[in-house]
């Protein structure tokens, strides 16, 4: 199979519709006396601190969804990245290529050795 390009790449990132960050998971709430509906935590770290929202049942699936949209888009930017750095690293191959050296031209002036005194 072909490896996709980098416009492969970008436009499966465009078609992602729904992203969101986190964690989601069941919380329950030890206050009240009644089992309620159950309920859900979203977790993140945004500008440094851990953020955490509250998520009713209904909005659990489009939430997963959200989740599962990130984390392929997280996937796709690593591909990008490594096809990038690598493209990088061979023009830096190229430019900084060293030429082996060949066999030295003769030269017509040859060292004379010291006499031993």
């Amino acid at each position: 199979m072909n490896s996709p390009t980098k416009a492969d790449l970008l436009a499966q990132m465009a078609r992602i519709q729904l992203m969101e960050r986190g964690k989601l998971s069941p919380h329950t709430i030890h206050d009240r006396a009644a089992p309620a509906a159950p309920h859900f935590k979203l977790q993140c770290w945004e500008q440094g601190r851990n953020l955490t929202r509250h998520i009713r049942a209904e909005q659990v699936p489009l939430v997963e969804e959200a989740l599962a949209g990130h984390a392929q888009f997280q996937a796709l930017v690593e591909q990008y990245a490594q096809m990038v750095i690598a493209q990088t690293r061979e023009q830096l191959a190229a430019v900084g290529a060293k030429k082996k050296p060949g066999p030295r031209p003769n030269s017509s002036w040859h060292r004379r050795r010291k006499s031993k005194p």
